[in-house]
């Protein structure tokens, strides 16, 4: 059993070594919609693995002229739509395209369009009906204006009505794509801020939280705000019906996938903190965990504990001493989401180390960090 999460569309070519790699260690990946030879061998390496494509939903990017597109909607696709009339690029006031700030060449799309996202949709299902991949992650569910809209615009005053877009796009696109017997599972901003937007989105598939506990390797969300982002994803796990007749076709588990900020070693500390919330959260249901660098989607991060399996959840998560804790049947984690160190906690006996070594009997936990152990 693996929760390892394999985020992997950065801009570097893929290795064999790579994928050989995920093929044993990951049990879910992310890949660009180039890469659909590399789902093809993962899936030749280990058939278990669930590989997703990645897709964006607000966006399209005028660097790609040859597909298949990371868009749904492609650049030279949008300018063909206004010349016959449509108008599918979001506009400022003065009529300008709006260019995502720190992102050239992306440019924002009117999600709030039923022509655009009819189009997305008929796009991205006819590309991966006959692909290797299981479904699309798609990107930029977003919840702030992280991109420079400076809202009104035209066609939307607030971000409420690009909120509302989105729901519907996300809403037409998971019926279309389970319909074809694939997975979507959208990169949920913010559900926190939100309440019911992550059971909303993660309906067709899963949902993808990439900024786990934080927004980078020192920005933490702070604990009342990382409990609210946490109780969001709890108790949504109910499979996803695929196939037609969908009550009656095949079910797949609803993925819940994490990525936590780090500066790209395994070894850093908010790896470990993120695993640690993983299983006291999660208590075994969320799925696949990555962490990394913003931004930062080439490499192949792993700790050895994302391979360990804790078993069934011994009771509640529980605060004992300034941090949260819970045991399973296997083991027993501890994470502090606060920003000072916790009190001494009694860490349970016959418990050991990913090293081998015997766990202490009390330990004291820094600021947002986190341990886990299990029993030999």
């Amino acid at each position: 059993m693996s929760q390892g999460l394999w985020v992997r569309y950065g801009g570097e070519p893929i290795t064999e070594a790579q994928i050989e790699f995920a093929a044993r260690h990951y049990t879910v990946a992310l890949l660009q919609p180039q890469h659909a030879w590399a789902a093809t061998r993962l899936k030749a390496l280990n058939p278990a693995i669930t590989v997703l494509c990645y897709k964006c939903l607000s966006s399209t990017r005028s660097y790609e002229t040859v597909g298949p597109f990371t868009s749904g909607v492609s650049y030279a696709e949008a300018q063909q739509a206004e010349q016959a009339g449509e108008q599918w690029f979001a506009r400022r006031l003065d009529g300008q395209l709006i260019e995502w700030t720190g992102y050239p060449g992306h440019y924002q799309m009117q999600v709030w369009s039923p022509a655009y996202r009819k189009r997305w949709v008929e796009n991205v299902t006819a590309e991966l009906a006959a692909s290797p991949f299981d479904g699309v992650m798609a990107d930029n569910d977003t919840y702030g204006d992280y991109y420079g809209l400076n809202l009104p615009i035209q066609g939307a005053h607030s971000m409420s009505q690009v909120h509302q877009g989105l729901d519907a796009l996300i809403a037409e696109a998971g019926e279309a794509l389970n319909a074809r017997d694939k997975l979507l599972v959208p990169n949920i901003a913010e559900s926190r801020m939100d309440p019911g937007k992550w059971e909303r989105h993660s309906a067709y598939g899963g949902g993808f939280e990439e900024v786990f506990l934080g927004w980078s390797v020192t920005d933490f969300l702070d604990q009342p705000s990382a409990l609210a982002q946490v109780e969001q994803m709890m108790g949504h796990h109910s499979p996803v019906a695929l196939g037609q007749p969908r009550p009656a076709g095949v079910r797949r588990p609803r993925l819940t996938l994490l990525r936590a900020a780090s500066d790209g070693r395994d070894a850093h500390p908010n790896f470990l903190a993120a695993l640690a919330a993983f299983w006291v959260f999660g208590a075994g249901h969320w799925s696949a965990l990555s962490a990394g660098d913003h931004d930062a989607h080439n490499g192949t991060p792993w700790r050895e504990e994302l391979g360990w399996d804790l078993g069934f959840p011994q009771g509640d998560a529980v605060q004992l001493s300034g941090a949260w804790v819970r045991s399973f049947s296997g083991g027993w984690a501890a994470v502090n989401l606060s920003d000072h160190a916790s009190g001494a906690l009694a860490v349970p006996v016959g418990l050991l180390s990913a090293a081998g070594a015997a766990a202490p009997t009390t330990l004291v936990l820094p600021a947002h960090s986190g341990v886990l152990y299990r029993f030999g």
